[in-house]
């Protein structure tokens, strides 16, 4: 299989805080019959479900997850050869509410008997992917100063008033100032109804459903290129 390929930025990367748990694992045959299903992945397959109207495809996978499989049917048929999928991998993104969901396919095929399995990792990459266009959604929507969105990008992060007067050098009590002017733009009471509303209406514009997928495949040269379909 071809070597990672960060999809988040290495700098949102260092936003992410505290590590997130490891990648899952599935396996299914050519046919969409899952053979093999992690705790994890069941964990990270709930969430993604959770994001997508409580939606599965035959009962069983996210919807996301089954249009990856599917795609990666659709490349078999003319992709045969065991070497070809040493290069050839599909990824998806899947917004959920408290992070992103990076999905990786690719094709295992057993020379001896033509026995083909499909094989996706499954990693929580979280907010990092997402919050820049999230933030730059709820500036528009609610007309943020620019110190408020800088609040409210800490605020994503869970951080308390102090912390964030602290990273922006500003008293804490100029913290509460502006979300007492954040509150009355967004219509709201809380801190956690703030980042409800602010996620939201984030979310509403980069829909959950179709993510980017990347196909990772192999040049006349030998070299990988990267082609972009819809998932």
């Amino acid at each position: 299989m071809e070597e990672n390929i960060d999809v988040v930025a290495s700098d949102q990367k260092e936003r992410m805080g505290s590590p997130f748990a490891g990648p899952g694992i599935m396996l299914l045959t050519a046919s969409m019959q899952l053979l093999y299903k992690d705790r994890r992945a069941g964990e990270l397959c709930q969430q993604i479900v959770r994001c997508q109207d409580g939606k599965t495809a035959n009962g069983v996978l996210p919807q996301a997850v089954a249009s990856l499989v599917d795609q990666i049917r659709k490349t078999l048929k003319f992709r045969t050869d065991p070497k070809d999928w040493e290069q050839i991998q599909l990824r998806c993104v899947v917004n959920t509410l408290h992070s992103s969901v990076l999905l990786c396919g690719t094709a295992l095929i057993d020379q001896s008997n033509a026995e083909k399995r499909i094989l996706i990792v499954i990693s929580e990459v979280g907010i990092g992917a997402w919050q820049d266009k999230v933030l730059v959604r709820a500036k528009e929507t609610f007309h943020l100063t620019l110190r408020e969105t800088t609040v409210v990008q800490h605020l994503l992060k869970g951080w308390s008033n102090k912390e964030i007067a602290n990273e922006m050098r500003l008293a804490e009590d100029t913290i509460k100032e502006h979300f007492k002017h954040i509150s009355e733009k967004t219509s709201t009471t809380t801190r956690t109804g703030m980042v409800m509303k602010i996620i939201h209406a984030g979310l509403q514009h980069h829909a959950q459903a179709t993510p980017l997928s990347h196909m990772i495949e192999p040049t006349m040269s030998g070299m990988p290129s990267e082609l972009v379909a819809s998932a």
